[in-house]
Order: structure tokens, then C-alpha cells, then sequence
């Protein structure tokens, strides 16, 4: 019951909260573009392809939703968006299978939002968790493609629902005490880090 949300907390905190981590990407709610294909360096999270650049967003839900926009990404090269939450399930996607190639935005909001659909969203996904780790993979046909994934990569955009509204931003969310990441947390420690995760 709780490796998957362990799991998911080292992602998270190794990417997005530990800037002494060899992992660390950046900040939440930003995505964060990686134009080249993950190594057996890349170790916070299980990145098995080769062909398909990754972009990352750790979405912080708990102050509003945001949304996310993507760019028409002309075929036949294929891209997907894939959501999931604190308990890594996948609970929705956006990408060549699943919304087709034409450019849209998407609403993400955490499981105590109560607004109604904006005008410009094609579509809502509601997280059960207050985080959630957004995957953004962008076919590579050949070494010599990576400029023009770079171009698609550019068009991946993510704002505060309040920012894509032009409205004020509501007050944002109490900080966070982390608990530090080790792999103890996976053994001894592990339910201090279910007691913290299920906060």
C-alpha cells in the first residue's frame, strides 16, 4: 500500500525539493524540459525510453488549479501527457491516442476545487492527491530531430488557473515541512513516511 507512494515522494523530492540532488529538475508548477534522452543516470524515477525526451511538471494543486497547453504537434510524430497522482496511478492522459495531435488547453485541479469548466479548456482531469507528477513525452525520430522536439517541447505550457483567467491570485499554500528523502523510507522508515505522505 505505501511503496507506490514512496516511490512517488522520491520522485518528487528529488526533482523538486532537494537542490543538492543530482536529480533536481526545478521548481513546481514549471515545466521543465529535458531535450535529450534519459541515461542510467537518471535515477529518481524509471525513464526506460529512448526515443522520447521527456518535459516534467510537479503540479502543486493545493492554492488552485492550473492549466496546461499544448502545441499542435503535426503527425506522424507522436507525443502524451500523462497524470498521476500521489499514489502513482495514471488517471488521465493528453497526447496523439488519447486527445489527438491539434492544440488545446486542459484544466488540472486537486480533489477540493469546486469551479466550473472555463471557457478555452477542452477538458478537466481532477487529482485525488494535492500533487501531482504531469509526464510529458515528445517522439525523437533520429539524433538529428532534436531541434525541431525542442520546438514542441517550447510549446508546452502550464499557468495558475488565475494567470489563465487574468484574475487576482488566491493566497498561496502553507509551506511545507519536507521529510527527507533516504532509502529507509522504502524499509524502517516507512510508516513515518506513510504517516507524512497521507497528510
Amino acid at each position: 500500500f505505501g511503496f507506490p507512494m514512496i516511490a512517488k515522494y522520491k520522485a518528487l523530492y528529488q526533482f523538486n525539493v532537494d537542490k543538492s540532488s543530482s536529480q533536481y529538475k526545478g521548481p513546481f508548477n514549471t515545466i521543465l524540459n529535458d531535450a535529450q534522452v534519459f541515461t542510467y543516470k537518471d535515477t529518481a524515477i524509471v525513464t526506460p525510453n529512448s526515443d522520447t525526451p521527456y518535459s516534467l511538471l510537479q503540479a502543486d494543486l493545493r492554492a488552485e488549479p492550473v492549466v496546461i497547453c499544448v502545441p499542435a504537434v503535426a503527425s506522424p510524430r507522436y507525443y502524451s501527457v500523462q497524470f498521476c497522482d500521489m499514489y502513482s496511478c495514471t488517471y488521465a492522459y493528453i497526447g496523439s491516442r488519447a486527445t489527438g495531435n491539434e492544440a488545446g488547453c486542459y484544466l488540472l485541479a486537486g480533489p477540493d476545487w469546486k469551479g466550473e469548466t472555463p471557457p478555452g479548456v477542452k477538458g478537466v482531469f481532477r487529482c485525488e492527491t494535492q500533487f501531482s507528477l504531469v509526464i510529458f513525452r515528445t517522439q525523437l525520430f533520429n539524433a538529428g530531430d532534436i531541434e525541431n522536439v525542442k520546438k514542441v517541447q517550447a510549446g508546452y505550457q502550464v499557468k495558475p488557473l488565475s494567470a489563465f483567467l487574468g484574475k487576482a491570485s488566491p493566497p498561496p499554500a502553507p509551506e511545507i515541512k519536507w521529510l527527507a528523502f533516504n532509502e529507509d523510507l522504502f524499509k524502517t522508515q516507512a510508516p513515518e513516511a506513510i504517516d507524512f505522505l497521507l497528510q
